[in-house]
C-alpha cells in the first residue's frame, strides 16, 4: 500500500452515514479515482452543501469505494461527519495537514526541516518500515535503550540522517568509514572517499534527488551518499577549518550549510552546483532550521561575535534579528515544534529560547542545565515532546506540545556521549554516537502500531549538531 496523488481527481458520492464511500463517475474535465490504483492511499475531500470532510482513505476497485481512515478536518468539529442524502462532491486534495506545521513538514532540529525529509519517512513506509502504514502512537513511552555499533573511536560521528529506504546514516567526524542502521535494526560499516581528523563533517542533509550531503567542517570537499549507496565527492567554493555545522534543505531544493566560523554561506544547487553567499553576520552559528514561511534560521552559537540571530529567506535576502539572551556557545541546533515556534538546543545556556512563527523571540526555564555543554542537537517525537540530544548532560531533557520542560534517565556513558539524533518510522529516536565509554549508540523507543495522525511532525533524518 502506498500513497498516492494524483491531479484533477474528482467523483460524487451519494453515500450517506460515516462509512465509507461508494464513488461514482468522474466529473466532467477530471479523472476517475481509478487512478490512485487498487489498494492506495490517497488524500480526500468529501464536499456537501455544508458538510465537509477533510482525510485519508484507502481506494478499492471492487465496489469502486473510498475509505475514511483518518479525519484531518470536518464540519463536524474534526469528526467523521454523518453525511446527509444529496449528491457530494469528492476530490484527491492536499490537506492542510500535509503543509507546514503539518505532518510532511519534518523536523531535523539542526539540519532544518523540509519536504526531502517527509519523502523520505513515506518511502520508507512505503517500503515497509515500520509495518508500511503504521508509525507509532502519540505517546513516548521514555524506554531508552543501547545498541553495539561496529565501529567506534573517540568523536566518531556528529549527526545522522535517515536515507528513503529506512536507513539512519551517520555523520562522520573522526570516523574512517562510514556506519549506518537499518530500519530492521542491522548495523554495518561501509567505505568513504575521503576522510580526515579530527571533524571532517558537522551533520548531513537530505537533498530532494536523495543524496545525503555530509556537511564540511574541516574537510576541504563535499561527499555524498546516494540513494543507490554510491559514495562521492565534490569540490567546494569555500573551506575553513571548522567552517560549517548543519545544514537544511531550502523550499527550492538548495542545501545550505550553516556557518560557524565560515565568513561566507555556501550551498549546493539541485543539479549539484556549489556557490557562495555574503552574510549579515559571520560565523556564528550550529545548526539550522527551516521555519514554515521558507526562511531559514541559523542557531545561535555566538563565537564572540555580534549576538544576533540570522536568517536566509527564501528569495536568498539574508538578515538578523535581535535575541532575548546570548552566551558563548550558547545553542547547538532546533527544533521546529507542531505550533511553529523554532526551539534553539541548549548547549551552555541556562534558559530555553525560541522563534515564534511570527518573529517574536523569547526565552523559557529549563529543569537541567550545565555550563560544561548540555546538549547538541533535538528531535520531534511523534506526540509532540521535543527531545534534547545529551552531550554532556547526565539526564535527558524535553519540552512537550503544552510548553512543560522535563527530564528522564538515560545509560550511562563517557563525556561527549551524543550529537544529534534521528526519528525512525517505527517511532523509535536514533541517537548518533560521538564518542561513548562502550562502544554502542542510544536509542528512545515509542509504543508502535498506530496510524500516522495529522498534527505529527516527524524529524525525518536528524542530524543535529
Amino acid at each position: 500500500m502506498a500513497l498516492v496523488l494524483k491531479n484533477r481527481v474528482k467523483s460524487t458520492t451519494t453515500t450517506t452515514g460515516t462509512g465509507t464511500i461508494t464513488l461514482g463517475s468522474a466529473a466532467t474535465g477530471y479523472q476517475s479515482f481509478s487512478v490512485i490504483g487498487n489498494g492506495n492511499e490517497t488524500y480526500y475531500v468529501i464536499k456537501g452543501t455544508t458538510e465537509w470532510e477533510v482525510g485519508k482513505g484507502t481506494y478499492t476497485s471492487s465496489g469502486t469505494t473510498l475509505s475514511r481512515d483518518l479525519v484531518f478536518g470536518s464540519s463536524n468539529s474534526g469528526a467523521k461527519v454523518d453525511f446527509a442524502a444529496g449528491t457530494k462532491d469528492v476530490l484527491c486534495a492536499y490537506p492542510a495537514a500535509a503543509m507546514p506545521l503539518g505532518v510532511p513538514y519534518c523536523d531535523d532540529s539542526e539540519i532544518g526541516t523540509d519536504l526531502s525529509g517527509w519523502t523520505a519517512f513515506q518511502a520508507a513506509l512505503n517500503n515497509g518500515v515500520a509495518g508500511g502504514t503504521t508509525f507509532g502512537n502519540n505517546n513516548t513511552n521514555g524506554v531508552v535503550s543501547t545498541f553495539s555499533l561496529l565501529y567506534s573511536i573517540s568523536e566518531a560521528y556528529d549527526g545522522g540522517v535517515l536515507a528513503p529506504n529506512g536507513d539512519v546514516h551517520f555523520v562522520p567526524s573522526s570516523a574512517l568509514r562510514g556506519q549506518k542502521i537499518s530500519a530492521t535494526g542491522v548495523v554495518s560499516t561501509y567505505s568513504l572517499v575521503y576522510t580526515t581528523t579530527p571533524y571532517s563533517y558537522s551533520g548531513g542533509v537530505l537533498a530532494p534527488n536523495g543524496d545525503i550531503h555530509f556537511v564540511p567542517h574541516v574537510a576541504v570537499r563535499g561527499q555524498k551518499v546516494s540513494a543507490s549507496g554510491v559514495v562521492s565527492t565534490y569540490s567546494l567554493v569555500y573551506t575553513a577549518s571548522q567552517a560549517y555545522a548543519g545544514g537544511v534543505v531550502s523550499p527550492s531544493g538548495e542545501v545550505h550549510f550553516i556557518p560557524l566560523y565560515a565568513d561566507r554561506g555556501q550551498k549546493v544547487s539541485t543539479s549539484g552546483v556549489v556557490s557562495t553567499y555574503s552574510l549579515v553576520v559571520q560565523g556564528g552559528y550550529w545548526g539550522g532550521v527551516l521555519a514554515p514561511n521558507g526562511d531559514i534560521h541559523f542557531v545561535p552559537y555566538n563565537l564572540g561575535g555580534p549576538a544576533r540571530g540570522q536568517k536566509i529567506s527564501a528569495a536568498g535576502v539574508v538578515s538578523t534579528y535581535s535575541l532575548v539572551y546570548t552566551t558563548i556557545a550558547g545553542y547547538s541546533g532546533g527544533v521546529l515544534a507542531p505550533n511553529g515556534d523554532i526551539h534553539f538546543v541548549p548547549l551552555t545556556a541556562n534558559r530555553g529560547q525560541k522563534v515564534s512563527s511570527a518573529g517574536v523571540v523569547s526565552t523559557y526555564s529549563l529543569v537541567y542545565t550545565t555550563s560544561s555543554g548540555a546538549y547538541l542537537g533535538g528531535v520531534l517525537a511523534p506526540n509532540g515532546d521535543i527531545h534534547f540530544v545529551p552531550y554532556l548532560a547526565t539526564v535527558g531533557q524535553k519540552i512537550s506540545v503544552s510548553g512543560v520542560v522535563s527530564t528522564y534517565s538515560i545509560p550511562s556513558g563517557s563525556p561527549f556521549g551524543f550529537r544529534g539524533g534521528i526519528l525512525r518510522p517505527d517511532g523509535s529516536i536514533i541517537v548518533a554516537p560521538f564518542s561513548m565509554a562502550v562502544n554502542a549508540s542510544m536509542k528512545i523507543d515509542s509504543n508502535p502500531g498506530s496510524p500516522l495522525g495529522p498534527g505529527v511532525c516527524l524529524s525525518s533524518f536528524l542530524n543535529k549538531l
